[in-house]
């Protein structure tokens, strides 16, 4: 049986363990610490298995967070990119559970913010809902979501302004998900104005 000589700092939160007087592994300080390794401890089976399943959890957070940086993510999505990294199912929903708890997961954050750019991006609600359920988010938060915008039928109104109340401007907005009785009226409005 191996024993853990030594347990030495690293830089980036890492800590490099020694058995039986050399250098075995440099692991993350957290899984170090919540596997219960100490200097003189034994690395038996049962202490190897728990540092194990540590170490999964570990990376399975440190993808996560990379994956977070750029922007927001579904749980969905976020289990997704984890899963095609190879992260073990287990290793996933521990780190998609802390994730949560820690507010950097939020589905509903994530439905609101995501409907608000789209809308501001010009697009009407039938684009908006379609992009939020690809992204697999609960029917209730994407409902909740295009709830939260300014009517389709506000956001439309400057759209036809700009490009003109015209079959092509119809075909546009069609295009980018507003609801064909919300485009006539828009195309309706301009053209009485005209």
């Amino acid at each position: 049986m191996r024993f853990v000589t030594a347990l030495h700092e690293r830089p980036r939160g890492r800590v490099e363990i020694q058995l039986d007087g050399a250098p075995w592994r440099l692991v993350p300080a957290d899984a170090v610490v919540r596997s219960g390794l100490s200097v003189g401890r034994a690395l038996d089976r049962e202490t190897a298995r728990t540092l194990g399943r540590e170490l999964r959890r570990a990376q399975a957070l440190a993808h996560a967070a990379r994956a977070l940086r750029p922007r927001d993510r579904s749980r969905r999505a976020l289990d997704e990119r984890l899963a095609n990294a190879g992260i073990r199912a287990d290793a996933r929903e521990e780190a998609l559970g802390t994730l949560e708890r820690v507010g950097l997961v939020d589905d509903a954050r994530v439905a609101a913010q995501r409907a608000e750019a789209l809308a501001e991006r010009g697009y009407g609600d039938a684009a908006i809902r379609h992009d939020l359920e690809r992204e697999g988010l609960a029917g209730e938060l994407v409902e909740e979501a295009l709830a939260g915008l300014e009517p389709e039928r506000e956001r439309v109104r400057p759209l036809v302004e700009r490009r003109g109340a015209d079959a092509r401007t119809a075909r546009w907005l069609a295009g980018r998900g507003f609801e064909a009785a919300t485009i006539e009226e828009a195309l309706g409005l301009f053209a009485d104005e005209g």
